[in-house]
């Protein structure tokens, strides 16, 4: 499963001729964001989470799928463990 954020466009002050989508699928998660998941960036690096260091906003979505995401691993790895043991 790959994890993108989601980060904000620019503004900027012409007309599109077209709607213009609000929010765009970042590069990585910001540093702001991995501490707000209670993570530190060698565990985001060791479960392959993107990193963007050049971002210094903080979204709640991305905080909050970057929750879910880590819990998801840790119940499958909880699921190994358990069942794993069981065998005979």
């Amino acid at each position: 499963m790959e994890l993108r954020p989601i980060v904000k466009r620019p503004n900027y002050h012409f007309e599109y001729k077209y709607e213009r989508k609000e929010t765009k699928e970042g590069r990585g998660f910001s540093l702001g964001e991995i501490k707000e998941a209670k993570l530190t960036l060698p565990q985001a690096k060791k479960l392959n989470i993107r990193i963007d260091k050049r971002r210094k906003s903080v979204h709640k979505e991305n905080v909050d799928a970057l929750v879910k995401y880590v819990e998801s691993i840790n119940k499958k790895q909880e699921e190994k463990s358990n069942s794993g043991g069981k065998k005979q």
